[in-house]
């Protein structure tokens, strides 16, 4: 098996590209992916400069499946790369900021954080908005992790994700500066999301919108191209709030073949009761 994470240890509008679902697959490695652009597409609003709901239709079509360099955005800024000590060192996975009552959680894949055989990986800290060596939003130690027992014991790919509680930076939590992610359960097997994450060999993120699909009934799967090494742990996200500029997490690569042993396929286990008894768990 391979997994998604890497290292030793505008077109449309914006309502369409909310809607839109993004997929991501790391595959091995954490070599820079190829990524690809879609032309850009006149800026729209109701129905002038002759946009008919058909033809508004046909553009988010030709979005999906497409990865291009996610920008500095608010939305955006909620994902964040996950090091080793700091951000000297090779970022290997992918997190993202989730609501909490303690303002302080981060949700991931539960092998970028745990490891059956040796534990919990200490040292861990989280950088949100990450870009070409910068860290905008600070640096943010992971000091709790959350995981399924059916993950520590026998590294159970249908709960390969993890939510871990980071430190608070200059008496605010993560949440605070931020804002935060929805968490979603038991949302069903076709879900519009769009898909976040860093590739191990690029300083700058990626995404990708796509409509996920039945992988297994504890599983779902998306097809975007070039989510290498490093990607796993990226959220999942639909249902993007313009008002609040935020969405709701329905997976994180990780679960089957943790991730997916091709750059151009990713998958996630599914969001269902389990997932959401962990959540519970880790906000008592």
């Amino acid at each position: 098996m391979t997994i998604r994470e890497a290292g030793a240890a505008s077109g449309v509008v914006l309502v369409l590209l909310a809607a839109a679902g993004c997929t991501t697959a790391a595959g091995p490695g954490g070599s820079t992916p190829t990524v690809t652009s879609a032309a850009a597409s006149p800026t729209v609003s109701g129905n002038t400069h002759g946009w008919s709901r058909q033809r508004l239709r046909g553009a988010a079509a030709r979005h999906t499946g497409v990865t291009r360099t996610a920008g500095p955005s608010v939305l955006n800024g909620l994902v964040g790369a996950v090091f080793t000590r700091n951000a000297d060192g090779d970022h290997f996975c992918t997190a993202s900021v989730v609501d909490s009552a303690g303002l302080n959680l981060i949700v991931t894949a539960a092998h970028c954080v745990w490891d059956p055989q040796l534990g919990r990986r200490s040292d861990l800290v989280f950088i949100p908005g990450y870009r070409n060596g910068d860290a905008p939003s600070g640096v943010w130690p992971l000091v709790a992790v959350t995981v399924d027992d059916g993950w520590k014991n026998h590294a159970d790919p249908d709960v390969d994700v993890a939510f871990a509680v980071v430190q608070a930076q200059n008496g605010q939590q993560v949440q605070q500066v931020l804002g935060a992610n929805k968490l979603g359960t038991n949302r069903g097997y076709q879900v519009s999301v769009r898909v976040t994450g860093y590739p191990g060999g690029s300083d700058v993120p990626i995404t990708c919108a796509n409509t996920t699909a039945q992988q297994s009934p504890s599983q779902l799967r998306i097809a975007c191209p070039d989510y290498t090494g490093g990607t796993s742990g990226s959220p999942w996200v639909t249902d993007f709030d313009p008002s609040t500029r935020t969405g709701t997490v329905v997976g994180v690569i990780g679960g089957y073949q943790q991730g997916g042993d091709t750059p151009d396929v990713s998958y996630s286990c599914y969001f269902g009761d389990r997932v959401q008894a962990l959540y519970d768990r880790a906000t008592r």
